[in-house]
C-alpha cells in the first residue's frame, strides 16, 4: 500500500515537521494544565505514534498526542493519589482500548455500518471540530481555554489574525514547497509578531539547558486511582472512532476495515499505556492534524513517522521545550480557528456526499440532537463531582447518535 506514495524524502521531512508544529499547541497545553512535563508529553506522543504505526502497518496518517478528555481526572487523581498512581490509572485506561479492539475483532466490522452510518458520523465529526471552537476563539483573543485573559485583547488579535491570514494565503496561493507549509508560515509570522509586541518570555528559553532528560515518572498501581481514571477512557475511545472516520473521509479510505478498527483501537491503547509507563498524558488521535492533512492534501502516513521522530528528538532538547512553553496562545489560536473548522467541514461533506436527506424527520432528529449534545456541553450521568460518572461532549453525542439511529424506525414522515 505504501508504494503509491512517491513523495521524496525532503518533502516527507518538511511535512512531518509541519504536522508536529500543528499538534504541539494542544500537545504541550494539556501537560501544562495538569502539571506534567511537556517534554515527557513530546516523547510519549512520538513514541505512541510510532507504536500506533507498528500496530496498524503504517497505513493511517494520524498523529497521537495528549488527550484533553483526561485533564480533570488527572488533576484530581494527582491531588488525591499522587503522580505515580495516576500514571498507573493512565496505563489501565489504555487497556480499555485493547478490550474494545478485541470486541471489534470478535464481532467483525459489519456492525460498524449499522452503528455508524453517514447520518451518525457526519454530525459527530462536525461536533468534534466545533466543540473545540470556543477554545480556539479564546486562544485567538489572548485568553486561556476557560476564558481568563493572558494577553491584552488588542495585542492578541494583532498576533492571531495575521497568523491565521498567513496560513490562509499560503494554503490557497502557495506554490510548490510553500504550499506544504501553511501552518509553519502562520506560526513563524505569529511568533515574530509576539516577539515584536514583547509578549514572549525569553528568560525561560535562555535559562534552559540545550540537552536535558525529560522528567520521566514511573507508574505505581493503586486500585482506587485505576477505578477513578479508567471510566474516562470511554470518551476518547468513542472519539477515536470519529477521528479515524474523519481522517478516512479526508483521504477517501475506509480505515475501519483496513487496517481495521480493532487494530487502530489496539494501537491507540498501546500508545496510551506506554505514555503512562513514562509519566506522560494519555494519547488520542489529533483532530487538528487531520485538519492539516486535509489542508495540505498530503495523505502519506510516513509524514507522521517523521513527526514522531522529531517529537522524540526534541523532547531531549531543553531549550526547545522552553521555546514551546513560551509561544503565546494567540499564535496557535488563530491557526486553530481554521483547523477545527476544517474538521467540521469534513463532517458536512460526509452528509452531502452520502445525500443524507434532512427533510426526513428521522435524519433531522439524529443530526439536531447530536450537534446540540456534542457542542452544547450537556452532561448525562450521576453528577460532576470527583466520584461521579457522566458522559459529556463528543462521547455523549456519539452514544446518543448511535442509540437514536438504532431505536428510531427507518422511515419517519
Amino acid at each position: 500500500m505504501q508504494d503509491e506514495f512517491k513523495d521524496p524524502l525532503w518533502r516527507q521531512v518538511i511535512s512531518g515537521a509541519q504536522m508536529l508544529f500543528v499538534a504541539f499547541g494542544a500537545l504541550v497545553l494539556m501537560p501544562l494544565i495538569t502539571g506534567l512535563d511537556p517534554n515527557v508529553a513530546l516523547f510519549t506522543a512520538g513514541l505512541g505514534t510510532l507504536l500506533f504505526q507498528v500496530v496498524t502497518g503504517r497505513q493511517v496518517p494520524v498523529f497521537l498526542a495528549s488527550s484533553f478528555a483526561f485533564i480533570t481526572p488527572i488533576i484530581l487523581a494527582k491531588g488525591q493519589f499522587g503522580v505515580a498512581a495516576t500514571m498507573g490509572g493512565v496505563m489501565a485506561a489504555g487497556f480499555v482500548y485493547t478490550f474494545l479492539g478485541l470486541a471489534v475483532k470478535v464481532k467483525g466490522t459489519g456492525f460498524i455500518d449499522r452503528l455508524l452510518p453517514p447520518v451518525v458520523i457526519g454530525p459527530v465529526i462536525i461536533a468534534i471540530g466545533l466543540a473545540m471552537a470556543p477554545i480556539a476563539a479564546n486562544m485567538a483573543m489572548g485568553k486561556s481555554g476557560d476564558g481568563a485573559e493572558l494577553i491584552p485583547y488588542r495585542i492578541a488579535m494583532l498576533i492571531s489574525m495575521p497568523a491565521l491570514l498567513t496560513t490562509l494565503v499560503v494554503a490557497v496561493f502557495g506554490k510548490g514547497i510553500f504550499r506544504l507549509v501553511p501552518i509553519l508560515a502562520g506560526v513563524i509570522v505569529g511568533f515574530s509578531l509576539a516577539l515584536w509586541f514583547g509578549v514572549v518570555d525569553t528568560t525561560r528559553i535562555a535559562a534552559a539547558p540545550w540537552l536535558a532528560l525529560p522528567h520521566f515518572t514511573a507508574p505505581a498501581f493503586n486500585l482506587q486511582a485505576i477505578l477513578f481514571i479508567v471510566p474516562v477512557a470511554l470518551a476518547p475511545a468513542i472519539e477515536h472512532i470519529g477521528g479515524v472516520i474523519a481522517v478516512g473521509s479526508v483521504t477517501g479510505r475506509d480505515y475501519l476495515r483496513t487496517p481495521g478498527l480493532h487494530r487502530t483501537l489496539l494501537g491507540d491503547g498501546i500508545a496510551t499505556t506506554a505514555a503512562g509507563l513514562f509519566g506522560g498524558p494519555p494519547n488520542t488521535t489529533y483532530a487538528e492534524v487531520t485538519g492539516a492533512v486535509m489542508l495540505t492534501k498530503n495523505y502519506n502516513p510516513k509524514i507522521m513517522t517523521w513527526a514522531a521522530v522529531f517529537a522524540i528528538t526534541l523532547a531531549f532538547i531543553g531549550k526547545f521545550g522552553a521555546l514551546l512553553e513560551s509561544i503565546p496562545v494567540p499564535v496557535m489560536g488563530g491557526i486553530l480557528c481554521l483547523l477545527f473548522g476544517s474538521i467540521a467541514a469534513v463532517g458536512m461533506n460526509t452528509l452531502i456526499r452520502h445525500q443524507v436527506d434532512l427533510s426526513e424527520a428521522r435524519n433531522l432528529v439524529i443530526v439536531s440532537v447530536t450537534l446540540v449534545f456534542g457542542i452544547g456541553g450537556v452532561l448525562v450521568g450521576t453528577g460532576a463531582g470527583p466520584g461521579d460518572f457522566g458522559l459529556k461532549g463528543i462521547a455523549l453525542c456519539a452514544v446518543v447518535a448511535m442509540a437514536l439511529n438504532l431505536l428510531l424506525p427507518k422511515s419517519m414522515h
